[in-house]
């Protein structure tokens, strides 16, 4: 069997998208099911989109959601370089290897030329104006002018691109792993550019050769690649690699939460959801992106919820490590539809993943959300407060954001739970409560709910009327956590201070 070796190349022109990630943990969980390499290539050919600072960021991100890098930028390995702008001489070579063969030609065609071609054919009624294998005898190339013209105008340095000579009349299969067979005319591809004037490489140009000489088994890559395969699959042909050609697996969409279209930045930013893994700035802009990590999002549960927008295991299991899905993942069951993106399941998967911490993790997440507001709290104290709160968090960052009451009383009480529960019955008990609560040496959970039940049975009021005033009067809130915890946490006399305060503050609302 061929030795697996898959890769991620992303270009750096900017942050990473989540569907990225997707297509690295795909790639990523394929390698290691096969016990392959995993390699990570830098496609920086489009120098006037580079943006400084997105390589290291694409390298951020694949280790903190866990993909470990086998081969390629930032790690090296036998087939170094991994940056595309770094192999431009190598790409040349092939290039001049295509020209040779009468697989592809040079063209000196300038923007005016190349605008007055399409203007033509929009005023004839063709639909896609593109350089064909028709058009392509119109035009300024070395298939037109001739070869003296054509060799004194490249000594001159004029600028010329390097186009791939399609064949005019050919059926292009290509056989993906997700798909079956996919089936394009010739007629119906351009005869794309190559080599750019300015010497460098396009895509497909570029990866054709990169896989090639990467050996290269597996090409997993997004949907929106497939109509460039047919184009692909004529270059392994034109430079003689048709046997060493990948399998190819084009990824399903990303689709919006509502199912209609692709998702995108926008529509993030207006459903209020990060789509890039880490925060980002733009570097000219400043403009900040918050990403899933900041957003307190766990990388296990990430990645969990990524492999499920397009795969599915084929049973009801929905949680899986890591380890999991190595051990289950396959292409076969990857799906051909788009997956629609939902946002409350990657928070359900949060609170899962949250929830299976051990206690001491989640006091830790606490404590470093105190240390930056200075707060001092003990170890004691807070594996109290997130041995209540767990079960009712969604993020780290709930166990300050919901908890504050643990720390300081209410500087307002939900006006809804006043309105509905905050009557003289329960300003006559908490005056006893309070009185009651005073007398005990120590207040803790047992022996406040105790004391609660034989206020109000002395009062002949239920506790179960007086119950959620209670704890609007402990934590400005109408629910949470166990009550009589959160007042043996928050201790005996703060208990007594916040009752004293809130039969002080709301007894206008007695009616």
């Amino acid at each position: 069997m061929k030795e697996v070796r898959v890769r991620f190349a992303p270009s750096p022109t900017g942050a990473l998208h989540i569907g990225g990630v997707r297509t690295a943990l795909y790639n990523y969980l394929l390698a290691r099911k096969l016990n392959g390499t995993m390699i990570l290539r830098i496609e920086d050919t489009d120098q006037n989109r580079f943006v400084p600072g997105a390589e290291e960021y694409i390298q951020r991100s694949l280790e903190w959601v866990g993909i470990k890098i086998d081969e390629g930028v930032g790690v090296g390995g036998p087939y170094a370089p991994y940056r595309q702008s770094e192999r431009k001489e190598i790409y040349k070579e092939y290039a001049q290897q295509l020209v040779d063969s009468g697989a592809a030609y040079y063209a000196f065609d300038t923007e005016e030329e190349l605008d007055a071609m399409r203007e033509r054919l929009k005023a004839a009624g063709v639909a896609i104006q593109q350089y064909n294998s028709i058009t392509r005898m119109e035009m300024r190339n070395s298939l037109t002018l001739a070869d003296g013209e054509v060799k004194e105008l490249i000594q001159s340095g004029t600028p010329h691109v390097i186009r791939l000579k399609v064949p005019r009349k050919e059926e292009v299969r290509l056989n993906d792993l997700i798909r079956g067979w996919v089936m394009v005319h010739s007629s119906q591809i351009d005869d794309k550019v190559l080599m750019k004037s300015d010497g460098m490489p396009t895509y497909h140009l570029a990866n054709v050769v990169d896989d090639y000489l990467m050996k290269i088994s597996h090409v997993i890559r997004g949907e929106e690649w497939l109509p460039s395969a047919p184009l692909h699959v004529l270059l392994y042909k034109f430079l003689g690699w048709e046997k060493e050609m990948p399998q190819f697996a084009h990824l399903p969409l990303l689709l919006k939460p509502d199912g209609n279209g692709k998702l995108s930045k926008r529509d993030a930013d207006r459903l209020g959801f990060p789509i890039f893994p880490l925060t980002w700035q733009d570097p000219e802009s400043k403009e900040m992106a918050m990403g899933y990590k900041e957003a307190g999002y766990l990388p296990e549960a990430f990645i969990n919820f990524l492999a499920f927008l397009g795969w599915n295991p084929g049973t009801t299991q929905e949680v899986f490590s890591m380890e999991e899905l190595i051990r289950e993942f396959s292409l076969e069951r990857i799906n051909k539809a788009g997956a629609r993106f939902d946002i409350l399941k990657a928070q359900w998967y949060n609170q899962h993943y949250l929830r299976q911490k051990p206690v001491a993790e989640l006091a830790q997440f606490l404590q470093d959300a105190l240390k930056k507001e200075n707060i001092r709290c003990t170890e004691d104290r807070a594996l109290k407060i997130v041995s209540i709160m767990h079960d009712r968090v969604t993020f780290p960052q709930d166990f300050w954001e919901q908890g504050r009451y643990f720390f300081f009383p209410p500087s307002e009480y939900d006006q809804a739970v006043v309105a509905k529960r905050w009557n003289a019955d329960a300003v006559k008990v908490f005056a006893s409560y309070r009185e009651a609560i005073e007398k005990v040496e120590h207040l803790d959970a047992a022996n406040a709910k105790s004391i609660l039940e034989q206020v109000t049975a002395a009062s002949g009021i239920p506790v179960g009327k007086v119950l959620q005033a209670l704890r609007l009067v402990i934590t400005g809130v109408g629910g949470g956590p166990d009550l009589m915890i959160i007042m043996e946490i928050i201790g005996k006399n703060e208990v007594i201070q916040r009752i004293d305060h809130a039969l002080k503050t709301l007894r206008v609302k007695v009616s």
